[in-house]
């Protein structure tokens, strides 16, 4: 029997939202459509100015120190709280398909850029149909307690309401 955890949502325009936690893999899989093109959403992953408009639950902020999305390349950025505490995190992009797959190392970091190990390995696969893009997440983690941390954390509340974000801005910069 799988040790799983599933949650769905649908989205006002029925997109689909999938959150499913497999303990047995040590994986979360996270499937979401957003009601735009798939350029504009593969843009939102991978530019950090979008990144930095969206990718932290409110009220805290996403703050990039540095971003180079190219194989071998690197994003180091922190959640800061409105108190200002910063929690980093360094991302290491190891593969490059545009505009259909990317995927990267991602580990928590002090403010100096020294991981955290364990890390987890993130695979991202954007597809197109009909004006709606949808991104499909796989997150395996080397250990069980790294995934176990990473949810007691908020992860799956945090995820679902930045994925949430970035429903809301997208309208906002297909309009720019």
């Amino acid at each position: 029997m799988k040790n799983e955890e599933k949650s769905r949502e649908a989205g006002k325009n029925n997109l689909q939202f999938d959150f499913t936690v497999d303990k047995t893999t040590k994986t979360v899989f996270v499937n979401r459509e957003f009601a735009a093109g798939l350029s504009l959403v593969w843009d939102a992953f991978t530019k950090q100015e979008i990144l930095d408009q969206w990718w932290a639950p409110k009220p805290w902020l996403s703050k990039t120190k540095f971003m180079d999305f190219k194989v071998g390349g690197k994003r180091f950025y922190a959640m800061v709280s409105p108190e200002g505490q910063e929690h980093w995190s360094i991302q290491e992009f190891t593969s490059i398909n545009p505009t259909t797959n990317f995927k990267m190392l991602n580990a928590f970091a002090d403010k100096d850029e020294n991981p955290e190990l364990p890390s987890s390995e993130w695979d991202l696969n954007f597809s197109e149909q009909n004006g709606t893009t949808k991104v499909s997440i796989t997150i395996y983690n080397e250990s069980l307690d790294r995934m176990e941390k990473m949810i007691e954390m908020g992860f799956q509340g945090g995820f679902t309401m930045i994925l949430n974000y970035l429903e809301t801005l997208l309208p906002t910069l297909q309009q720019q």
